[in-house]
């Protein structure tokens, strides 16, 4: 897998006309050195790389599984608290794809992607006892992730499309996952 890091929210950018070679770029990773789960996404929705935040679109549910999870309003927080939170809640985040070229924000669009740094990123990571992939595109780089010497757990994805499974349904996995490692 080659070295590739995503450039940080602040300078990533949506597709367009002026990209070169038409690749979209991902974003930052979300840890600190007390990250002991790393959740691990695709990559960022049209919304999110738009507002430059994870998890932007606002029918995804990512943010309202946390609050859920950890008793907090997420959604009434900036996004800088949440980020905040996660990391006094020793979460991570991360995508698997630092770039892609892909038309609107279904994973089954995706094309041409470049895998991040996952080991290298592990190893800047002392506490890290568990890695989730929110959803099945995620889940395809668990090849890389299983060699990590950590716990590897495909969650449902927390996307508007993942429609077959129900909030509460998706909040137990979820739940089981954070409480296993320490994050609930």
């Amino acid at each position: 897998m080659p070295t590739v890091h995503a450039r940080t929210a602040s300078t990533s950018s949506t597709n367009g006309p002026g990209r070169p070679n038409g690749l979209l770029e991902g974003l930052a990773p979300v840890v600190s050195v007390r990250t002991r789960l790393l959740v691990l996404g695709s990559f960022p929705s049209v919304a999110s790389l738009q507002a430059g935040q994870y998890y932007a679109h606002p029918r995804n549910q990512f943010w309202r599984l946390l609050g859920a999870i950890w008793g907090l309003d997420l959604a009434a927080m900036s996004y800088a608290d949440r980020l905040q939170v996660v990391r006094q809640r020793r979460l991570g985040i991360w995508d698997v794809y630092a770039c892609c070229r892909r038309e609107g924000s279904l994973d089954t669009a995706i094309e041409g992607a470049v895998p991040n740094d996952l080991p290298g990123l592990a190893a800047t990571l002392p506490a890290l006892r568990a890695i989730a992939h929110n959803g099945g595109e995620s889940a395809r780089a668990m090849r890389v992730t299983r060699t990590l010497g950590v716990p590897v757990r495909r969650l449902p994805s927390t996307s508007p499309a993942n429609a077959s499974w129900s909030f509460e349904r998706k909040l137990a996995a979820w739940r089981a996952v954070f409480a296993e490692h320490g994050v609930a």
